[in-house]
């Protein structure tokens, strides 16, 4: 188990993490949850309800790590369309944007803030022992690969990751390197979320 997820009997999986491991994940949680920021309203809105309904922004984000996070629905990167046709993809992707990306951000803050709860409440329940076995529900392992795929691309985009040749090169970097760091953890974390999608296939 140390390394990878495990699947659990009748749902669910389980990682043995240490407490180095622990809080590099957590860290990285809080970052991003930083990132995404507390949502429309702040984090203690005066009406609930005005924000159910209010609108998201129409323009993508300005920072990278975020246009990769929220991307633009109708635009195609690999594509150079005419004017016109870029045009109209603009309107389409705004419009959808406006109505959408509120959510979106909602639901990635909620898998960052399940994994900082699950860290924490093992963190505590294995206080002094060096580690522990994170055990994770069905509903939670899925808040997780959320999460865990949101962190690899938030990686991604800081270390200019377009492509497998971009990662195959910075694999390959020397030890003084110093996004070697960054791309231990990209790595790492790709493992953790390639064992955990198999403890969620039937």
């Amino acid at each position: 188990m140390p390394g990878h997820f495990e699947p659990l009997p009748g749902g669910g999986a389980a990682v043995a993490l240490d407490d180095v491991e622990i809080s590099i994940i957590r860290s990285l949680a809080v970052q991003l949850l930083e990132l995404i920021g507390p949502g429309p309203g702040g984090d203690a809105p005066d009406d609930p309800l005005a924000d159910l309904f209010a609108e998201g922004p129409s323009e993508p984000p300005s920072d990278p790590v975020l246009r990769r996070l929220f991307p633009d629905a109708y635009t195609d990167p690999e594509a150079a369309p005419q004017a016109a046709e870029a045009e109209e993809q603009r309107e389409r992707s705004s419009e959808f944007r406006r109505f959408t990306e509120n959510d979106l951000r909602a639901g990635k803050r909620e898998n960052a803030l399940a994994v900082v709860r699950s860290l924490d409440t093992l963190a505590s329940a294995a206080a002094g022992e060096g580690g522990a076995v994170l055990k994770l529900s069905a509903q939670e392992s899925r808040q997780w690969l959320g999460a865990l795929n949101d962190l690899r691309l938030a990686i991604a985009s800081r270390l200019d990751i377009a492509d497998e040749d971009d990662a195959d090169l910075l694999y390959r970097l020397p030890d003084e390197d110093p996004r070697k760091p960054m791309v231990m953890a990209y790595l790492w974390l790709g493992g953790l979320q390639e064992t955990l999608v198999s403890t969620l296939l039937p």
